[in-house]
């Protein structure tokens, strides 16, 4: 199989405003979304039978393929087991971190625009649960898992469950004491360490 030579680290280099280099690393991106996709949809196989034989959620399988996540180099053979056409330079590309962005214009996608529906008009209910059970913080969308299960409801109609697992985050009381940079900076204008 021939082999592509994408430009790795594109986002280092020094050349170029910086407006250009985002237009070049999306540019990029989407060349190397569409060549994952098809490597997918020629494998004949879902989201869920890549998940089962990788190890990872399907919703996590899905952000590899659309290069919103990051491979790691202990799942790199499996997805390679699960997903032979990959090339060893779509591999090298889905180790780099990834530019994660998303096209405004999703919003105009009826599935897309239902889901961003349901957390606003659910969403400061759900806030105020999370405050009653954990305390003033918030839900990680990093330290994160996310799944798409089908059920049957007690109708006997499919139903989707959409997982949202994340960890939670309190924030933080700003304490003068516990800010490293305002202490360094103490510490230089003393022109001495501050004993602990």
């Amino acid at each position: 199989m021939k082999r592509r030579h994408y430009p790795h680290h594109y986002h280092h280099r020094k050349s170029g405003s910086p407006k250009q280099l985002t237009m070049e690393a999306a540019s990029l991106k989407a060349r190397i979304v569409s060549e994952l996709q098809a490597v997918k949809r020629r494998s004949g196989k879902t989201y869920a039978q890549i998940a089962d034989e990788t190890g990872l959620t399907n919703v996590y399988v899905a952000q590899l393929l659309r290069r919103q996540a990051q491979l790691k180099p202990s799942t790199a053979p499996l997805l390679r087991a699960a997903l032979p056409a990959l090339t060893d330079d779509h591999l090298i590309e889905m180790l780099q971190p990834p530019l994660r962005s998303y096209d405004p214009n999703l919003i105009q996608d009826p599935t897309i625009y239902r889901l961003n529906e349901a957390v606003m008009h659910f969403g400061e209910s759900i806030k105020e649960i999370i405050n009653e059970d954990f305390g003033d913080g918030i839900m990680s969308a990093i330290d994160f898992y996310c799944s798409v299960d089908k059920v049957k409801g007690v109708d006997g109609k499919d139903r989707v469950v959409l997982t949202f697992d994340g960890k939670y985050l309190p924030h933080t009381e700003q304490l003068t004491e516990n800010m490293v940079s305002r202490l360094k900076r103490q510490e230089q204008q003393d022109g001495k360490p501050k004993l602990s």
